[in-house]
């Protein structure tokens, strides 16, 4: 068992210390205040203070973690060797600044608390953020540096075990348009029909048809042919379908429609199936429980991941609704229009609500690439490179590599770019 020695616990403190050490270094900790008791234990131990006792593994701490509520705080950017790194200590320290207290500032989405201008549809913009701003943003520098401050660790108390992590990857399914031309009612279709005329889409009028008539496959009825894929190359899906009633952001097909019910049923059979919120449910409790209780009905079986729509989050009432709503896991932490890691980390984590001063129940997934981000690369090499890097960084830290594809981007009956990409992605499972 490690001992940490400190002046004082916190709830912040024991939320990083907890997640850190237990849930991803796997060993267990001890935090203590009393001098007697850290003298006394002879087993590592480190102490995380504002001046050493001795001659031991030492941290000095920032204010960060000792503190309440939000303040202005002060971000002065340093290396860790090559890695980015902020709270700098001195030359006593056993590491280069605050580890601790710049997870938490991190990990817990403090600067999404700061005052902030948001995008059009209510999120924190990017371009907001410090990893962005610091061009860190790619790099998940909370596991760097735990890596880091493992293997500083294990320099001084070789006698600590360190169980093994293993990378995982995870596809993440957007459904939030079961099908782009069936089952639309004749209404829509003939609405459709118009638009595409009116903007001289005369190959989508064509497409149109021939799906309607069976002469060719939906193009976003990918579902049998993304299982076998995910079969072939062993790696694990979660769709999340939109449950939502038809309005201004959310067009789905009918949730009434039995066509719609048996095809999340034959997905669930393969596969996690789970909630895509609607775009009303991000501030309304009520829909949003009303969304999963339909779902649960569809597949008989719980129902506690959940996706918001358009990646909106409101922090931290956005993961106090979902846990209020009966959910346990979260997959927005990411940027639509941007790769990286927006909380730094590509480990799971549970949300410290920073306004009550507590964890709650709900485990983070962060995604580091939405195929939204990809717009930008102006040729399918770029953009393979650049999911192989993120890859590689991910792997380099056994973390959790999660990618957002969508249903709508991904038409697997007929080889095309994105096809070829998917495919490449799945392969990186198996190097």
């Amino acid at each position: 068992m490690l001992l940490v020695y400190t002046y004082k616990v916190t709830p912040r403190l024991t939320y990083i210390m907890r997640h850190i050490f237990t849930q991803m270094l796997h060993i267990d900790i001890s935090i203590t205040t009393k001098v007697e008791d850290f003298i006394a234990h002879k087993g590592p131990k480190i102490t995380y203070t504002k001046q050493p006792l001795q001659n031991e593994f030492f941290i000095k701490s920032n204010d960060l973690l000792f503190e309440q509520g939000i303040s202005d705080v002060e971000i002065t950017m340093h290396k860790w060797g090559e890695v980015p790194c902020f709270f700098p200590t001195t030359d006593k320290c056993a590491i280069p600044f605050d580890i601790f207290a710049a997870s938490f500032y991190l990990l817990s989405r403090y600067e999404e608390y700061l005052p902030h201008v948001k995008d059009e549809h209510g999120r924190f913009p990017v371009e907001e953020s410090l990893a962005f701003q610091q061009k860190f943003l790619e790099i998940p520098v909370v596991d760097v540096w735990v890596k880091k401050l493992k293997t500083a660790l294990q320099e001084r108390f070789p006698e600590i075990e360190f169980p093994k992590r293993s990378y995982k990857q995870t596809s993440i399914m957007d459904i939030s348009v079961a099908y782009a031309y069936l089952k639309k009612g004749f209404i829509r279709t003939l609405g459709g029909t118009l638009i595409d005329l009116f903007n001289l889409r005369l190959k989508r009028i064509v497409e149109r048809y021939l799906v309607l008539l069976r002469f060719r496959h939906d193009p976003f009825d990918f579902f049998d042919q993304v299982t076998e894929l995910h079969k072939k190359y062993n790696v694990p899906a979660i769709f999340f379908f939109l449950m939502a009633d038809y309005s201004a952001y959310d067009k789905n097909i009918s949730v009434i429609n039995p066509t719609f019910r048996s095809l999340v049923k034959s997905v669930a059979d393969y596969s996690i199936v789970s909630l895509m919120a609607s775009y009303k449910s991000l501030t309304d409790v009520t829909t949003l429980k009303k969304e999963r209780k339909r779902l649960i009905d569809f597949i008989n079986r719980p129902v506690k991941r959940v996706r918001q729509r358009y990646n909106r989050l409101n922090i931290p009432d956005a993961y106090r609704l979902m846990v209020d709503a009966g959910f346990n896991e979260d997959y927005t932490m990411g940027y639509t229009s941007e790769t990286g890691f927006r909380a730094g980390t590509c480990t799971p984590f549970y949300f410290y609500d920073i306004s009550f001063e507590e964890q709650i129940p709900i485990l983070i997934n962060s995604f580091c690439v939405q195929y939204t981000a990809l717009y930008k690369y102006k040729s399918l090499d770029q953009v393979k490179e650049k999911i192989k890097q993120l890859a590689n960084s991910v792997k380099a830290v056994d973390g959790d590599f999660n990618i957002v594809f969508s249903n709508e981007v991904l038409d697997l009956q007929h080889r095309n770019a994105w096809k070829k990409l998917y495919i490449d992605y799945l392969k990186m499972s198996l190097d």
